[in-house]
C-alpha cells in the first residue's frame, strides 16, 4: 500500500498534537515532504489552528555547518527562540535527501551547535511536540528497501494500515500500561545479551507510556535510571546515525553511572566528541523498552529503531524530567541493544523479556 498523506496528517494534527482553535503550530521539514506538509496545513486549518510551515531546502543543514562562523556555532538567532517560546506546538518531519549529508562535518562543530541550542530545545519540550518521518528515496535506500516497500513499512509502523489507527494506538497504550504496572515497583534492571551485562537502578522513578503522542510511530515505555547506578558493559548491535553520521558497533563500560570506556567499530571520533559534550554526556538519561512489533527491523532512523519490539535502548545525556531523573546535558543519544534472540531483561531478578518476547508473570 502507498502512504496516504491525508490520513497521516489527520493522525498528526488530531491524535498526536490535538490542535485547538487559535493555536499556532510550527511544522518543520524539507521540501521532500511536500505531500505531507500540504496535508498538515489543511488538517491544522480544519481544526482552526495556524499552520506555520518552516521548510528547508535539501542540503541546507550541511551547507550551514560548512559555512558557519563561531557566532553561528555558539549561539542562535533570537527569532528561533521566540518561535519556540510562542508556538503552542511543534511538529518535526524527517524527510532527508541524503541520510549521510553530515558525515564530512567535524563532529566538534555539531557538538558546539547542539550545546548552544539547548535553550531552544528546552522551550520546545515545555510545549506539545511530535516527531515523525516521511519516506524518501534516501531513507528507503538506507533501509535497504524500494520506496514502495518503505512506504508500506512506515504505514504499518504508524498503524495506518489498520481500519482505525487511533484505536490501535489505544490498544498498545493499554498493553504498555500493564507493562508499566509490572515495572513500577522495580528497583534494579539487568540487561544481558552478547557482549552485554549491565545493571542500573530505577527505584522510585516514574515510567512513561509513550503511545504515539510525541513520537509517531512510538511503542515504548521509558524512565530515567539513577544517575550513579549504571554498572557493567553494554554492546549496541543496532547501528546509529546521529546527525547523519554513521556510528556502529558501540561498546560502553559504566562504573558508578559514568562511562569509563567507549569504543565503536565505525564513527569512533563522533562517539568520543559526543561524550565530551558536557558533564552529563557520560551518564544515562533514559532506559526504554521497545514494544512496537509492527517495526520488525532497523532502518537506520532512531525514531523507528528504538521502538522495535524486543529491544531496549539506553540514552546518553539528557533525561526527561517527568521520569524524576535529573541528568542535564545538551546530548540525548539513544543507543539500541537487540534482545532478539539470546538476550534477556530482568527486573529484580524476574524475567521481563527473553529472546525479544515479553514473559508473562507466573
Amino acid at each position: 500500500m502507498s502512504l496516504d498523506a491525508a490520513r497521516f496528517a489527520d493522525l498528526l494534527a488530531g491524535y498526536c498534537l490535538d490542535v485547538q482553535p487559535g493555536q499556532e503550530v510550527l511544522v518543520r521539514s524539507t521540501t521532500l515532504a511536500e505531500p505531507l506538509l500540504l496535508e498538515c496545513q489543511r488538517a491544522i486549518l480544519q481544526r482552526d489552528g495556524w499552520p506555520l510551515l518552516r521548510v528547508e531546502l535539501p542540503g541546507a543543514t550541511a551547507a550551514f555547518y560548512r559555512g558557519a562562523r563561531d557566532r553561528h556555532l555558539d549561539g542562535f538567532p533570537e527569532v528561533s527562540f521566540a518561535e519556540a517560546k510562542k508556538a503552542h506546538a511543534q511538529l518535526g518531519i524527517q524527510a532527508p535527501e541524503n541520510t549521510r549529508a553530515l558525515t564530512g562535518i567535524d563532529p566538534e562543530r555539531l557538538a558546539r551547535a547542539s550545546l548552544a541550542r539547548r535553550p531552544i530545545r528546552e522551550q520546545t519540550m515545555r510545549k506539545r511536540w511530535c516527531s515523525t518521518l516521511w519516506p524518501t528515496h534516501a531513507g528507503a535506500q538506507q533501509a535497504g528497501m524500494s520506496l514502495a516497500d518503505f512506504e508500506a513499512f512506515v504505514a504499518r509502523a504508524l498503524f495506518l494500515d489498520q481500519p482505525d489507527p487511533e484505536r490501535s494506538w489505544g490498544e498498545l497504550r493499554a498493553f504498555q500500561a500493564t507493562l508499566i504496572e509490572r515495572l513500577r515497583g522495580a528497583r534494579e534492571l539487568r540487561i544481558e545479551a552478547a557482549g552485554t551485562d549491565v545493571t542500573l537502578s530505577v527505584k522510585g522513578r516514574t515510567w512513561v507510556n509513550s503511545d504515539g503522542k510525541r513520537n509517531m510511530p512510538s511503542g515504548e515505555v521509558f524512565t530515567g535510571p539513577h544517575e550513579s547506578s549504571a554498572s557493567g558493559v553494554v554492546r549496541f548491535g543496532v547501528p546509529s546515525s546521529p546527525a547523519g553520521v554513521d556510528v556502529s558497533g558501540v561498546q560502553l563500560e559504566f562504573k558508578d553511572g559514568r562511562v569509563v570506556g567507549a569504543s565503536a567499530e565505525h564513527g569512533g571520533e563522533y562517539l568520543q566528541r559526543a561524550l565530551q559534550t558536557d558533564d552529563g554526556a557520560r551518564r544515562l538519561g533514559e532506559i526504554g523498552i521497545g514494544t512496537n512489533f509492527g517495526i520488525d527491523r532497523a532502518i537506520g532512523a532512531t525514531l523507528f529503531d528504538e521502538k522495535i519490539g524486543g529491544t531496549v535502548h539506553l540514552a546518553l545525556g539528557r533525561s526527561y524530567p517527568e521520569t524524576g531523573a535529573k541528568n542535564e546535558s545538551a546530548l540525548h543519544w539513544d543507543l539500541i541493544c537487540d534482545l532478539r534472540p539470546g538476550g534477556r531483561l530482568t527486573a529484580d531478578g524476574e524475567t521481563v523479556m527473553q529472546d525479544g518476547r515479553f514473559v508473562l508473570p507466573s
